[in-house]
C-alpha cells in the first residue's frame, strides 16, 4: 500500500527521525517539519541506548559501532564517600547528539523543513491537511504527530490532557571530561554511579563529547541530580528569574537564579559524596528540569497518529524516552504494512503500542515516587518497595519489566 503514499511528520527530534526514517524505508513519500529554526540541540542530556534503540538502527542500516561509552558497572557511595554497593549491569551510555545527528545524517537534507511550526490540521476520508503558522500547507495522506511534550497535534485531538508534575526537579549538566581531576576521574568515570540523600538521588555516568567524541580526554559526564520540589512554593522560585518573571514550565539556564544555583551547591556540601561535590562544583551552567509525566488514553485519530514523547512521557528512571520512540515507529509501519488503509493500520498501531507505554509510565511513577515533595499511602508504599538503595541500583534505566507486556 505504501507506493506513491505521502506522510508528514511533525518534529523534527529523535521521534520524528526515527518514524521519517522507517516510513521512508517502506516505500513512504516522507517530509519532516520541525517549529525550531536552529539545529537541535539536547544540551544537558546524556541517554542510555539500549538495545531496542541500537536493533532499530541497525535495522535501518546505521553504523552502532562507536555509539557510546560501554559501562559495565554501577556503583552507590554514601555521603562520605564509601562505596556501598557494587552492581554488574552493563550498557551503552551516550549523549542526546551523537544518536541524534546519526539519525539526523540518514535522513535526506531536502526532505528536512526547520522554522516549520505546525498551527492545525484537517482531515477527510483520503487526506490529511498540515496547516503552518506561516500560512502554507501541505497535504498527505498519513499525518504523525511527533513533536514531543508540548505536542500541536495532540493538543488538537486531545486538548483537555496536560502533563502532570511529578513533584520534583533535576539539576543536570555535561562536565568536558577534562576538567575532571585525577583522582576523581579514577573515582567515578568507569561507572554509573548514585548517591541517595534521604529522599533525594544523584547519578553520573561518561557518554560521549562534543562533535560525538569517543576519545579518552575528549568525553562529558553527565550528571543529573532529583531533589523534591513543592510545586505552588519552591518550583515556583525556581523558575522565576532575577527579573521577577515566572517561566510556565522550564526556565532557560541562563536565567536561573544565582542564589538557586548556590543553594544547590551548598545542599551538594551537606548531603553528597565529596567526589560528586567536585562533579557539581564544575556545573557552570546546570540546567534546572521540572520532572512531568504524560500518559494519553489513545495514538490515533483518522489519518493522524502521534508517537514518542507527544504520546507518552515518562519520568526519566526508567530510560525509555528514545527506545520507546524507537520501538513507537516500529510498530506504526508495521501497522501500515499490514493493513488494507491507513485508518485501520493506526488503529492496529494503537492497540499494540497503548498499553506498552501505560506500563511504562506506571514503572517511573514507581521508581520516582520516593523523590515526590508529596507522597500518597500508595506512594508510600511503592516508595518502601523501589526508593531502597539495593531497588535503585538494579532498576533504574533497566526495560527489563517490559518483558511482561
Amino acid at each position: 500500500m505504501q507506493a506513491g503514499r505521502r506522510a508528514l511528520v511533525i518534529g523534527g527530534s529523535m521521534s520524528g527521525l526515527l518514524a521519517g526514517l522507517l516510513l521512508r524505508r517502506q516505500g513512504w513519500d516522507v517530509n519532516i517539519y520541525e517549529r525550531v529554526e536552529k539545529q537541535l540541540s539536547g544540551r544537558g542530556a546524556g541517554i542510555v541506548a539500549q538495545p531496542e534503540l541500537r536493533d532499530t538502527l541497525r535495522s535501518l542500516g546505521l553504523d552502532v559501532r562507536d555509539l557510546g561509552v560501554e559501562v559495565t558497572t554501577r556503583q552507590l557511595l554514601d555521603v562520605s564517600g564509601q562505596r556501598q554497593g557494587l552492581l554488574a549491569c552493563p550498557q551503552i551510555l551516550t549523549a542526546w547528539e551523537r544518536v541524534y545527528r546519526i539519525l539526523r545524517d540518514a535522513f535526506p537534507p531536502e526532505c528536512y523543513h526547520r522554522g516549520k511550526g505546525l498551527k492545525a490540521f484537517s482531515q477527510t476520508s483520503d487526506t490529511v491537511t498540515a496547516h503552518f503558522a506561516d500560512g502554507s500547507t501541505r497535504e498527505a495522506e498519513l499525518l504523525v504527530g511527533a513533536d514531543g511534550l508540548r505536542s500541536t497535534v495532540r493538543q488538537q485531538c486531545l486538548p483537555d490532557l496536560q502533563p502532570f508534575y511529578a513533584g520534583y526537579v533535576a539539576w543536570r549538566a555535561l562536565i568536558p571530561e577534562q576538567e575532571i581531576p585525577p583522582e576523581i576521574h579514577r573515582a567515578l568515570f568507569g561507572y554509573m554511579t548514585f548517591c541517595l540523600p534521604p529522599g533525594e538521588q544523584l547519578l553520573g555516568y561518561p557518554v560521549a563529547g562534543p562533535e560525538n567524541d569517543l576519545r579518552p580526554e575528549h568525553r562529558r559526564y553527565n550528571v543529573v541530580w532529583y531533589r523534591p520540589a513543592d510545586e505552588a512554593t519552591e518550583l515556583q522560585q525556581l523558575l522565576t528569574d532575577e527579573s521577577g518573571v515566572t517561566h510556565r514550565v522550564s526556565i532557560p539556564p541562563p536565567l536561573i537564579r544565582p542564589a538557586a544555583i548556590a543553594a544547590m551547591r551548598a545542599a551538594a556540601d551537606r548531603l553528597i559524596a565529596p567526589q560528586l561535590r567536585v562533579i557539581v562544583r564544575l556545573m557552570v551552567e546546570p540546567i534546572l528540569q521540572p520532572i512531568y509525566d504524560l500518559a494519553t488514553p489513545a495514538m490515533a485519530f483518522g489519518r493522524v497518529a502521534i508517537l514518542g514523547d507527544a504520546a507518552f512521557v515518562a519520568r526519566p528512571h526508567v530510560a525509555a524516552g528514545v527506545s520507546k520512540a524507537a520501538d513507537d515507529a516500529v510498530a506504526l509501519v508495521q501497522a501500515l504494512a499490514s493493513a488494507d488503509d491507513v485508518t485501520s493500520a493506526l488503529k492496529r498501531f494503537e492497540a499494540a503500542r497503548l498499553a506498552v507505554g501505560h506500563r511504562i509510565i506506571e514503572r517511573a511513577r514507581h521508581l520516582g515516587a520516593y523523590l515526590q515533595a508529596a507522597q500518597t499511602a500508595e506512594e508510600r508504599a511503592r516508595s518502601a518497595l523501589h526508593g531502597i538503595p539495593e531497588a535503585v541500583l538494579a532498576e533504574t534505566a533497566v526495560l527489563d519489566f517490559l518483558a511482561a507486556v
